[in-house]
């Protein structure tokens, strides 16, 4: 069977992932289990390990979308280590809870008018590190006498802008001319502490730990399809930084008329 892009669903169980994440120093400051998904992901599907996914809550559980086919995710599944799969809740539970997989359309009609949400992380890169994309932008008006307030949902939609529609070159990447992004609003922000790992840096080629605080915001609105194929590497690839840690998952609905 022809790999294609599947939307898994499942629901976790978040003390088995604190426990599996704490017995490996996985675990951030604030418990952000985004690192500790990733390697719970990772451990499962090793090579078919999903680009992108998002963490809601218990309740609500984990979306992620695989390339692969139903065989071999049940293949990774009955392979994995039982801790593991227990706590991404691949498999069943006392209270009936399982996995489910459903295929995912990549063949969109060009002008096809979808809504999103998104989290992102919007950091931009600097010479000291990333930086949050709003202070950076604060910065960059130089004296706050001599300019109009910035507004922060706007600043963080331009970000998406730059991210997922960059003037388009030869160098263009397929998802970079994917989409039109007709509005975009903020619905939630926070700042969230996060943990990651380093290149192997020490003596002993061994990858330290650090955490780093940043923007947690979720964004919507909506997107109209210019180009099928990239788009549909757009929904494997994500959108913006922090994409294997549960940020940059485009969730589509049906758009309101």
């Amino acid at each position: 069977m022809t790999s294609g892009l599947l939307l898994l669903h499942s629901q976790p169980d978040p003390r088995r992932m604190a426990a599996w994440a704490i017995r490996r120093g996985l675990m951030a400051h604030q418990g952000d289990l985004g690192y500790a998904l990733h390697a719970l992901l990772r451990s499962v599907f090793g090579d078919l390990t999903p680009q992108t996914f998002h963490w809601v809550d218990a309740e609500q559980g984990l979306l992620a979308y695989l390339f692969a086919t139903p065989e071999q995710v049940a293949d990774c599944v009955a392979l994995a280590e039982a801790d593991a799969a227990a706590a991404l809740g691949l498999v069943a539970s006392a209270d009936g809870h399982r996995y489910h997989l459903r295929s995912f359309p990549t063949q969109w009609p060009v002008g096809h008018v979808l809504a999103f949400d998104v989290r992102v992380r919007p950091v931009l890169r600097t010479a000291q590190g990333e930086r949050d994309a709003f202070l950076a932008a604060v910065d960059a008006a130089g004296d706050p006498s001599a300019r109009a307030p910035l507004d922060r949902a706007e600043v963080y939609a331009q970000w998406l802008r730059d991210h997922l529609t960059p003037p388009a070159s030869v160098d263009s990447e397929p998802w970079q001319v994917a989409v039109e992004l007709l509005d975009i609003r903020m619905t939630r922000y926070q700042r969230l502490q996060v943990m990651r790992k380093t290149q192997r840096d020490d003596a002993q080629g061994r990858r330290q730990q650090r955490t780093s605080s940043g923007p947690d915001v979720e964004l919507a609105g909506h997107l109209r399809v210019l180009q099928p194929a990239g788009f549909a590497a757009l929904l494997r690839r994500g959108a913006g930084r922090h994409r294997a840690f549960g940020f940059g998952m485009l969730r589509l609905r049906r758009a309101e008329r």
